[in-house]
C-alpha cells in the first residue's frame, strides 16, 4: 500500500482521511486511522467467530454447546458457570473426546478478560480438531454480572455489579 507522508510526517493511506487534529495536537484515537469498512467488517467478523457471551443460550437451559471451564479444581470449587465441564487444558488431549461430542461447538472460560487461560484451552481443543469459542469475560464477568454460579459448598447469586450490568434483571443492556 502507498503512503504518503503529511504535514506532520503522520503515514495516511490515499482511501483514508488524515486523523483528525484538535487544536495544535493530533487526535490520540486517530492517529491511526480506522480500517476502511469492508476490512473492519471482516475483522470485526472474525472476532465474533472467535468470542461470545453466553448468558443468553445459558438461561434456555439447554445451549447447543458444552461450556468448559479450563481452570483449577481449587478454582472450579471456589465458582463455576452451572452447567460447564471441568477440564484443565492440560487434560484436553486425554479427555476431551471422552468428556466432549466433536459435532458440538465448544464454549471455553477462564478467570477473566485478564487471563489467557481461555485462549489456551481453546488452542489445544482446536489442535485435537474442535470448534471452539472462548466466553467473554470469563467467570469473573458472570459474577460481576449477577448470574448464578456453583461451588463446592453449594450454589451462590451474586448482586450485579452496577458498572458491569443493569440493577433491574427485567432490564436489557441493549446490545
Amino acid at each position: 500500500m502507498n503512503q504518503q507522508l503529511s504535514a506532520d510526517t503522520r503515514p495516511t493511506s490515499p482511501t483514508s482521511p488524515a486523523p483528525a487534529a484538535t487544536g495544535d495536537s493530533p487526535s490520540a484515537v486517530l492517529a491511526v486511522p480506522p480500517a476502511p469498512p469492508a476490512e473492519a467488517a471482516a475483522l470485526l467478523r472474525a472476532a465474533l467467530a472467535r468470542h461470545t457471551d453466553v448468558a443468553a443460550d445459558l438461561a434456555t437451559g439447554a445451549p447447543a454447546f458444552p461450556l468448559v471451564d479450563s481452570r483449577s479444581t481449587a478454582a472450579w470449587d471456589q465458582g463455576h458457570v452451572p452447567g460447564a465441564v471441568h477440564l484443565l487444558t492440560a487434560s484436553i488431549p486425554a479427555l476431551a473426546d471422552r468428556l466432549l461430542d466433536r459435532a458440538r461447538p465448544v464454549v471455553t472460560y477462564c478467570w477473566g478478560p485478564g487471563c489467557d487461560g481461555a485462549t489456551r484451552a481453546s488452542l489445544a481443543l482446536a489442535e485435537q480438531g474442535f470448534r471452539v469459542k472462548e466466553m467473554l469475560g470469563g467467570f469473573e464477568y458472570w459474577v460481576r454480572e449477577g448470574f448464578a454460579y456453583d461451588t463446592a459448598e453449594g450454589p451462590r447469586t451474586p448482586a450485579p455489579d452496577p458498572l458491569t450490568a443493569p440493577l433491574r434483571a427485567a432490564d436489557d443492556c441493549g446490545c
